[in-house]
């Protein structure tokens, strides 16, 4: 369930109520004529059902409603009802599953905000894996996957191609162009100043390298967890299931490989170094393309299924 709050001029709001009568899974709709101040006009508030919620954006965006004030949504996490009300929501629960698009979107810009604590955590992730390599530890490969915020650039270029944003797609693609140019010059200096000080593991120097030889090898399995891996970024993004995305984090070959471009810089490893470039840009591509595809599709599909979502009755 979500909590919306409009702002309406008042030559608007006769408009938006009879539209807004004519949508299914609207509750609880409270009007407030002359309530609203910066800028003037009529306070809207309801509450609409999630499979329902598309349809009322697309109609408040009609309107122009979205020009002179920000519309506020709210996501309601309880509700308290009658027992029998209750138990009518609770049977039709499966119907509170289609993505909210709006929510969606705005969750992927706002992620799509590349400060300074950008930089630093992708270059802090880097030098994790530089160590991760160095010592062949699983582990540390893990916690530099989850450290590094770079899929929050790819997802926003996925989005900005499929809806033809160029200044998202220009931003996303600069962040993780420096990013990782950054990961990587940051690992090649510290792998060499671990070469330097005649610190480095003793089975890394002799070519006991299991851990590095995963990254720096690029196969078909490459691409298929990259693949995997995208689709499920986009599912978790749209079902707001923050513990898959977590999966992707640790499961696509990204800031490993960029770490590992660094750390074979560093000891002269060069064919290790080209191949953890081709892995690192393998990966950046598929989960691009991928993530793209895959909001497109899925929001395609949605939309053919959402009259029968809508309609459904209760139970």
């Amino acid at each position: 369930m979500l909590h919306i709050r409009v702002l309406s001029p008042p030559g608007v709001t006769g408009r938006l109520l009879d539209q807004l009568a004519s949508l299914p899974g609207i509750e609880n709709l409270i009007v407030l004529e002359g309530a609203g101040h910066r800028p003037d006009g009529d306070a809207v508030l309801l509450d609409v059902r999630d499979n329902a919620a598309n349809p009322v954006f697309r109609m408040l965006r009609d309107l122009g409603l979205d020009h002179d004030n920000p519309i506020a949504v709210e996501l309601v996490d309880a509700s308290l009802t009658d027992t029998a009300q209750q138990g009518r929501k609770i049977s039709s629960r499966a119907g509170e599953i289609a993505p909210v698009w709006e929510m969606v979107d705005a969750t992927i810009h706002r992620s799509a905000v590349y400060s300074p604590s950008f930089f630093i955590l992708l270059t802090i992730a880097g030098l994790i894996g530089a160590v991760g390599i160095l010592t062949n530890s699983q582990i540390l490969i893990v916690g530099a996957m989850v450290v590094g915020p770079e899929y929050s650039a790819i997802i926003a270029v996925a989005l900005g191609f499929g809806s033809r944003d160029r200044p998202l797609v220009r931003d996303g693609l600069l962040a993780l162009l420096w990013g990782f140019f950054a990961a990587i010059v940051m690992t090649l200096l510290f792998g060499l100043a671990v070469r330097a000080s005649g610190d480095t593991p003793a089975q890394f120097l002799e070519g006991v390298r299991p851990v590095a030889d995963l990254i720096d090898t690029p196969n078909i399995f490459s691409v298929i967890v990259a693949i995997l891996a995208g689709l499920v970024g986009v599912i978790s993004l749209t079902e707001s299931r923050a513990n898959a995305l977590i999966g992707v984090f640790i499961s696509v070959t990204t800031i490993p490989a960029a770490a590992s471009v660094g750390v074979s810089v560093a000891y002269a490893g060069w064919s290790e170094a080209w191949g953890s470039l081709e892995q690192l840009l393998l990966n950046v591509f598929l989960l691009i393309v991928v993530g793209a595809g895959g909001l497109l599709t899925e929001r395609k599909l949605w939309r053919r299924g959402s009259r029968w979502l809508v309609g459904r009755p209760p139970g």
